[in-house]
Formats: structure tokens, sequence, C-alpha cells
């Protein structure tokens, strides 16, 4: 089963600040579950998570907004948090005192009742970001890589336009058509509704 939590506060980077609403995603069965960015607030989270036993918590990249209740929520419920490497520049600069508890990399695979997601390095949005993919629940957890519309953002430090095209050109519109794409935040799409867009992305530039 897949559940949403939807909580709000502030991306913050490169001395900004912006409002934002995020998507948390909860995958696995009634006995365990696996949490996809815990963001901004970890109390929601734990409600949802109830009696079950959180097998982790997987960040797709390493903005503030994606992981700034993950501590909190690491420590609340007794799970692992995990990072790819390539992010920790922007992990350090939320917990420069806390590392993450493990890595991701590509390939590897993370498993919640009976529920598994293949990870998927996307970069570009950020140089670490990953997408999650569960092929037997036609879905991948895109982070802020793929939304409804396009790329997601990379006017900001840390992330590069040719390069997230090449992780949706190559790692993303390359799944099944029919799958679902999740996002960080903001509604879902399809793979297949967003693939016929590329090259509109490409000379818009973002």
């Amino acid at each position: 089963m897949i559940e949403q939590v939807v909580t709000s506060g502030t991306f913050s980077l490169d001395g900004q600040d912006f409002a934002v609403d995020n998507n948390i995603w909860l995958v696995g069965d009634d006995n365990e579950v696996l949490v996809i960015d815990a963001a901004h607030d970890h109390r929601p989270i734990v409600e949802a998570i109830g009696s079950r036993r959180t097998v982790g918590i997987v960040a797709t990249h390493g903005h503030n907004d994606h992981i700034n209740a993950a501590a909190s929520l690491a420590d609340s419920v007794g799970a692992p948090i995990w990072l790819h490497p390539d992010d920790r520049p922007l992990w350090d600069q939320v917990y420069p005192s806390r590392v993450p508890d493990a890595e991701l990399a590509d390939g590897a695979t993370l498993e919640a009742g009976g529920l598994v997601l293949r990870v998927i390095h996307t970069p570009g949005h950020t140089p670490g970001g990953c997408s999650l993919f569960g092929a037997d629940l036609g879905v991948v957890f895109t982070g802020d890589t793929l939304f409804r519309g396009g790329p997601g953002a990379t006017g900001r430090s840390f992330s590069d336009f040719p390069t997230i095209i090449e992780s949706i050109r190559h790692r993303l519109l390359t799944l099944p058509p029919e799958t679902r794409a999740l996002p960080g935040h903001g509604d879902g799409t399809t793979i297949g509704e967003e693939a016929p867009h590329l090259d509109e992305w490409i000379a818009r530039g973002h």
C-alpha cells in the first residue's frame, strides 16, 4: 500500500526562503513501512505510521525541506536514514553534527511489507537525487526530479539542467508508460503523460 502525508514549511537555499507543501510517502503493509522524504514536521508522519515498524527513512535528495524532519522522525521510531552520498554537502547544512545512517546506491533495493523499491540515481536537481521504482506497484517516487509538467528546478546551487534532462530521458522515461510518477510536491502524473514533452522542456530550458 501507498499512503500520503502532506506537511508545510520552508525550503531554504542560497539565502532565499520559499513556503512549500511537501509530499511524504509511506510504502508497506499493516506491519512495516518505508518513509520517503521526512519533511518539516515528524508528528503527522509518526501518526500515520502508527504501531507499524519503520524499516527506514529515505531522502530522495538533500534539500532541507525533504530532510528537516528526518532526524526527529528517526529518533521517534528508531529507524535509519538513507541518503545518496553525493548530497552530503546539502545534508551537512541541516545536520552539521549528524551523519546519515546508510548510503543510497544506484540499483540497490529497499523492501517493506513485501514491497520492493529499486533505487535509481537521478541527479540534476541535486547531485545525489534519487528516484525509487516499485515495479510491482507500478509507481516511481521521483522526489524533485520529475513533476507533472516538467523537471525539477535547476537554477540554484548544486543543480544542473542538462544533467536532470539526461536523468529523466535515460532513467525515468524508459520506465513503462503506465508507471505512476509520485513527486515530492504537488500532484502525480504518469511516465506516458510526460514523455512526449521532453523536447519542449529542453527548448524552454527548465
